[in-house]
């Protein structure tokens, strides 16, 4: 009889994603079989609403499969899922990058293995990104850096579900992706969860500009290396100087803002103010003229007034943001968030959420309008689309090699790609 692969889902953040290609691994070297796997998402409660939809699906598709829940829900609500008729076993963020974690369950799956195996996270000390050399389309890989964070935002649960902050070092960095440029890829994404702390608990306690340094000087094939979001406090000085002068980087940051007004910036216990925002985007854009921003924003955090939203929805005009992900603030059990009194009001919520994805719809249409007539090296992510080092979408009429850098210069826009 053919031994039947066990079956994956991912919710969430790209971390998620690249920690499930490790999972799929770990499972085939120790002979599972016949499982599904979901790896799941805590950022809010619905994210774990989501989770719950998605495991009873996943259990009426597999009747008869056992079926395995990870991630961070499952690290930071145990029980919720133990609780649950459908659900076999229970895996901790640490457990499910460990081997033996695997092996325990190859036999029968669970046999005498403890159906939830959940230990404290904070003791984790190490990533697990040798795992795998990354993962993605053909043309572009994504390489976990760093894992955890050491910071306490008010409205966040991550921190629980990841652990503390912890880096791997820089010459497994280096190594894992010469291997990935030796294969082909073209494009590599540096990824974490607070990926400008990369490097506190590393000896001599460099800095992620360091990193971004040391791969441009020591990997000089790759044509394009790319940084996932990062908190622009923490930018450092290296990191500034490559913006400057590595044509290699790409000129696109995600920035952790969160929010454009000082008060709520500070209930959230976020280590900037407003104007640090602007500021650093000033400096970005000085040192690297054709810079572009993407920011996460949430709308409607506890006691946010309609002034302290009307700057955030300044933020994208002040800071120039082109790319925004709106998170309409979503009450999390055990953070400090959820036990401050002047909750917005749920209807508020979604619609000074919609008003920000307006901007952002329109700060997009802006930007690419600009960009009609410029000549772009694009990215091919399959042969109809690719993404410039701004990672503006091209859509291509006539199809194109998945994985070459193409010299194009778009002729218009429409929903949101340029067109080619």
């Amino acid at each position: 009889m053919t031994a039947k692969p066990p079956v994956f889902a991912t919710m969430g953040c790209r971390l998620n994603a690249y920690e499930t290609e490790a999972m799929k691994r770990l499972a085939a070297d120790a002979g599972v079989e016949g499982a599904v796997v979901i790896n799941t998402c805590a950022v809010t409660a619905e994210a774990v609403r989501k989770a719950r939809q998605e495991i009873r699906k996943l259990r009426r598709d597999n009747p008869d499969a056992k079926l395995i829940v990870t991630g961070c829900a499952a690290q930071t609500e145990p029980e919720t899922f133990a609780a649950m008729g459908e659900v076999d076993a229970v895996i901790g963020n640490g457990e499910k990058m460990s081997p033996e974690t695997w092996a325990g369950l190859a036999p029968d799956l669970i046999g005498d293995t403890e159906r939830v195996q959940v230990n404290d996270i904070m003791s984790v000390t190490e990533t697990a990104s040798h795992l795998i050399d990354g993962f993605g389309t053909r043309s572009r890989a994504y390489v976990q850096v760093q894992n955890g964070c050491d910071h306490r935002c008010t409205f966040c649960i991550i921190p629980y579900g990841r652990g503390n902050s912890r880096s791997v070092p820089a010459g497994v960095v280096v190594d894992q992706i010469k291997r990935l440029v030796d294969k082909g890829f073209n494009e590599v994404v540096l990824t974490g969860v607070d990926l400008t702390s990369w490097g506190d608990d590393l000896p001599a306690k460099p800095r992620l500009g360091d990193l971004v340094m040391r791969i441009l000087k020591l990997v000089p094939d790759l044509p394009r290396l790319r940084i996932s979001s990062i908190d622009s406090i923490e930018a450092d000085e290296n990191l500034m100087q490559a913006i400057a002068t590595e044509p290699r980087l790409m000129p696109h940051l995600h920035l952790s803002l969160q929010h454009g007004d000082d008060l709520i910036l500070k209930r959230m216990k976020r280590r900037h103010l407003r104007d640090d925002a602007i500021r650093f985007t000033e400096e970005a854009r000085r040192l690297r003229p054709d810079m572009t921003f993407g920011a996460d924003i949430i709308a409607g955090f506890p006691t946010e007034t309609d002034a302290q939203f009307e700057n955030s929805l300044k933020l994208v005009s002040d800071c120039d943001l082109t790319w925004l992900h709106v998170f309409p603030y979503s009450k999390r059990e055990g953070t400090p968030a959820a036990k401050i009194p002047n909750q917005v009001n749920g209807n508020v919520i979604k619609d000074r959420a919609a008003r920000l994805r307006v901007a952002g719809d329109t700060a997009v249409q802006q930007y690419l309008a600009s960009q009609v007539g410029q000549a772009h090296n694009i990215l091919m992510e399959n042969p109809h689309m690719g993404r410039t080092e701004q990672f503006a979408e091209v859509k291509f009429a006539v199809p194109q090699v998945e994985g070459d850098i193409v010299r194009a210069t778009p002729i218009n826009y429409l929903d949101g790609q340029l067109l080619v």
